[in-house]
């Protein structure tokens, strides 16, 4: 039985697990957060094109968690929203031919077939198939994600499994509807609209961090003369700064890579004689 995995781990604690941190909680959710992680670290090495990588990963995204690791199931399996059977996947006998028949579209259908959409019936056809016994969710999200990032190398950090938790019953629903009509344009809709919206967020926070820089390098270059060389402590004491982070990060680092201001030494940005120039 497979559905989205809710894993209780609040990210504090997600974030403890991969650093290798002491996490009090159930052996299982810490072994899911140490094999994601140790998925998507690696996600650039990945060939979805290959079944053998698909299995190979399976193994890394389920170690210690089935025994089928990074096997084709040999049992029977169902789709599962919660309690509810969305519907049986095809016989397990079926398995590995449905697989290679899918793989074998994807190779021939690479340059013809947009990444967005090879990526949406992909993850559509997998979740009918339901080729492992257990984490197609999880590998149906991450080979989503390794098709777009060879298209898109940003798309190895856009969170497509995040957003389809936020939208779990709408992902279902197309799931549902596409079993129904026998083909996946529904779910191919629901795909593009999600990752519409999280583009639109990330441009969104962008944007606010953009104007939060723009405040912040603004009253900086107020106080600076140009062609005038300032120190970096002279810089903070005017601007009534105490931490060297804060200013490195909120206005030091935007006005540089804004051009706005340069470095007197920029072969050597760390040493004690910096100093920085209005331009």
């Amino acid at each position: 039985m497979s559905q989205i995995e809710a894993n209780s781990l609040s990210l504090g604690q997600v974030r403890d697990v991969i650093n290798g941190r002491l996490v009090l909680g159930e052996q299982k959710e810490i072994q899911e957060v140490k094999n994601a992680y140790a998925a998507y670290e690696s996600l650039s090495e990945i060939n979805p094109y290959s079944i053998k990588d698909l299995k190979k990963f399976h193994g890394i995204m389920t170690k210690y968690l089935v025994e089928e690791c990074g096997e084709f199931r040999h049992g029977e399996e169902g789709v599962f929203n919660g309690d509810e059977c969305i519907f049986m996947a095809p016989p397990a006998q079926f398995v590995p031919q449905l697989m290679d028949e899918l793989f074998e579209w994807m190779k021939k259908s690479r340059n013809s077939v947009h990444p967005l959409i090879m990526s949406s019936v992909f993850h559509y056809e997998f979740v009918f198939i339901h080729p492992f016994a257990d984490g197609n969710g999880r590998m149906a999200r991450l080979w989503h994600t390794a098709i777009l990032s060879k298209w898109k190398h940003v798309f190895e950090f856009i969170p497509i499994e995040s957003q389809i938790e936020k939208f779990q019953d709408e992902y279902y629903d197309a799931i549902v509807r596409c079993h129904v009509s026998g083909e996946s344009t529904i779910f191919i809709e629901f795909m593009l609209s999600q990752i519409d919206r999280i583009l639109e967020d990330i441009s969104l926070q962008m944007n606010e961090e953009n104007e939060q820089f723009s405040e912040t390098v603004r009253k900086m270059l107020e106080i600076m003369e140009y062609d005038t060389p300032y120190t970096r402590k002279t810089l903070m004491e005017k601007l009534g700064l105490k931490s060297r982070d804060g200013f490195r990060r909120n206005y030091l680092q935007p006005a540089l890579e804004m051009n706005l201001i340069q470095m007197t030494l920029p072969d050597k940005p760390n040493s004690r004689n910096q100093r920085y120039i209005k331009i």
